[in-house]
């Protein structure tokens, strides 16, 4: 019985001692993970809400042709924002006045005028960044009242006024002021002149951008008055994320064609218009599908303003002939796919379910489509530059191809031209276009990225003074997984529920966040959340996989892509969300104690035991002896005098 209660103690304490190391490393472990704040990498969220009627089309402008090519002249390297299916546009980061004020403007080939609100502005949305103010500009100036442009009803400053195919319009006031093109830009801060809104309706008036970027051809387009200033060549290039990726880039300036780069020169505009045309005008001859010419009239392409490339326009819209032509060639190839309703009962949207969810499968099930032109080259579209993710449907897909109603202008929006740099050669009338990862735009054009210094600009001359420089705020950071290794991933999500007695169920969020970002469910952790009115603040956390201590690149790059270019797309039951903020964390350096932990338990472990054992061995052979001392029964024992008391 004393051995057995000596042999229960010691295993209690070695079990004891066990649970008292776990316990420790578990406290330790989680006050590094959510306790430990040193060098956490913090970027912004540039989110806009979706705005499916960005059809710019202005009925009138000015057009004057420059002629000024020089690839030595610096170029505005620009970054876009946003994508297609959650925004319905790209936007870019452009900075007015000194100090510069932010903007995030829809990059709009199809206008001519780039305006942002005005702090006096009377109707006016509640847009991404807030109004300009010239008053806190020292660089401001408005454009004075002359014979060559239309006057306030003061008659003392200029104005401008911008009506589109959807019915939205902007109007204001001319103004001119230093424009900054980003800390990537090589080109140096220029004086240009813009639009400051006093009047927004429609579609202009509800988006979450704050306005728009005009590249179309005329005076007031921000191409060309750089042009004329001869501070870039006289082209500039767009390059559209596929679909998952979104972002992009932009090249205000000539830059050398990459190999393989098929150029298609501009269609003659006087042949549709009479007046100069500020729009980019291509000859589309043909249109295949699978190989196979669709059976068409010859000119159905060029009628009215004929084939028009506009980057301020989501989808593809082909006169009605062409549409139900083309729709009909790809559906006879994937007759195998379910037909399901759109996600917007308001709109008649043509889908399929059963394609998959990888992109670079749907080649495999959808037919590649093919614009030929009137040089015979053709520009061959893969079904991302056709199709658009279904909503509320896993692995279904939507046509992104519509019928241009009431008008037989053909329409190529952004959808077409997704993963493909395009370059608008205005020098030598031609439009260039390369299949390329526009993600990694940067690495294939070879461009050295150099911030470029912002020197202030006097308000009265076009010339650059040596003085302070004043920078523009850095947009958001590039980030390169690769750079280091990420121990935890957390970013900061408001949800808005439309009835305040319903609670979001977390746990339910928390496994189609896992779902979305493809990761386990056990690695999406809700660390807190407040509550205000009917919105929560969430604040989420995706920890490494385990037994690894960090995350590895691929997943990395993956949830911070889809992050940023905010590809969470939440079923209609959890409410609206908007994604705030996301951080990320290097890996931690472990603490002697962390990365000993186990060799120290188990060296503890082995050494308690070999002691029990030995201790136990000594018990043993120690009653073995006292049980060898005694002598038989009836066995003959010496006797013994009895010592005296």
């Amino acid at each position: 019985m004393a051995n057995s209660s000596s042999s229960s103690s010691s295993s209690s304490l070695i079990i004891s001692y066990c649970l008292i190391l776990s316990n420790l490393y578990a406290i330790v472990s989680s006050t590094s993970d959510f306790n430990n704040r040193h060098h956490p990498m913090i970027l912004p969220l540039h989110l806009s809400t979706p705005n499916l009627s960005t059809h710019r089309m202005p009925f009138d402008d000015h057009y004057s042709r420059r002629h000024l090519q020089n690839s030595e002249l610096p170029k505005a390297r620009m970054r876009l924002f946003d994508d297609l299916l959650s925004n319905g546009y790209y936007t870019t980061r452009l900075f007015i006045g000194t100090p510069p004020q932010e903007f995030a403007l829809i990059v709009d080939t199809g206008s001519t005028v780039t305006y942002v609100p005005c702090s006096s502005c009377e109707q006016c949305g509640k847009h991404q960044d807030p109004r300009f103010q010239p008053e806190l500009s020292s660089t401001y100036q408005p454009v004075k009242c002359n014979p060559s442009c239309n006057c306030d009803d003061e008659g003392k400053q200029c104005t401008y006024e911008r009506r589109y195919a959807e019915m939205s319009s902007s109007s204001g006031v001319i103004a001119e002021d230093v424009v900054s093109f980003g800390n990537e830009s090589e080109l140096k801060p220029q004086r240009a002149v813009f639009g400051c809104e006093n009047v927004e309706t429609g579609d202009l008036y509800s988006q979450r951008a704050d306005g728009i970027m005009g590249l179309g051809r005329g005076r007031l387009s921000v191409v060309d008055q750089l042009v004329d200033k001869g501070v870039i060549g006289d082209s500039f290039s767009l390059c559209y994320g596929g679909m998952d990726v979104g972002g992009g880039a932009m090249v205000l300036g000539a830059i050398s064609p990459p190999p393989r780069h098929g150029f298609f020169p501009f269609q003659p505009v006087s042949q549709f218009l009479d007046d100069d045309s500020p729009y980019y005008n291509i000859e589309l001859k043909e249109l295949h599908v699978a190989g196979k010419p669709l059976k068409l009239k010859p000119k159905v392409f060029d009628e009215k303003h004929g084939t028009v490339l506009d980057s301020g326009t989501t989808y593809a819209y082909f006169p009605e002939a062409a549409f139900h032509a083309l729709k009909d060639a790809i559906m006879k190839e994937i007759h195998h796919l379910k037909q399901i309703p759109g996600p917007d009962p308001n709109y008649h949207d043509i889908c399929f379910s059963g394609a998959g969810r990888e992109v670079s499968q749907l080649s495999k099930v959808f037919p590649e489509v093919n614009m030929v032109f009137g040089n015979g080259q053709k520009l061959s579209l893969s079904p991302e530059n056709y199709l658009f993710r279904h909503t509320k449907v896993s692995g279904a897909y939507c046509l992104g191809i519509f019928p241009n109603v009431n008008d037989p202008t053909t329409l190529l929006g952004g959808i077409v031209v997704r993963n493909t740099l395009v370059t608008y050669d205005r020098e030598n009338d031609k439009i260039g276009f390369w299949k390329t990862n526009c993600s990694e735009l940067w690495k294939r054009l070879q461009v050295p990225d150099v911030p470029a210094p912002a020197p202030v600009l006097s308000p009265s001359s076009n010339e650059s003074q040596e003085m302070a420089p004043a920078q523009a705020p850095s947009i958001m950071p590039l980030f390169q997984p690769g750079d280091i290794r990420i121990g935890i991933i957390t970013f900061d999500m408001s949800i808005s529920v439309n009835n305040s007695n319903t609670n979001p169920n977390f746990t339910e969020v928390a496994e189609f966040i896992a779902q979305e970002l493809e990761v386990d469910n056990l690695q999406v952790h809700m660390l807190n959340f407040t509550l205000k009115g009917n919105t929560y603040l969430v604040k989420w956390a995706i920890l490494p996989a385990e037994p690894a201590d960090y995350i590895s690149n691929t997943t990395a790059r993956k949830i911070i892509l889809q992050l940023s270019e905010h590809r969470l797309h939440f079923p209609e039951r959890f409410g609206s969300y908007e994604l705030v903020e996301w951080k990320i964390e290097p890996q931690k350096d472990r603490t002697w104690w962390q990365q000993h932990f186990v060799a120290v338990t188990v060296g503890v472990v082995v050494t308690l035991v070999v002691s029990l054992l030995s201790v136990g061995l000594w018990l043993a052979w120690r009653h073995h002896k006292a049980l060898g001392t005694y002598e038989p029964v009836g066995a003959v024992v010496p006797e013994q005098e009895l010592q005296p008391l």
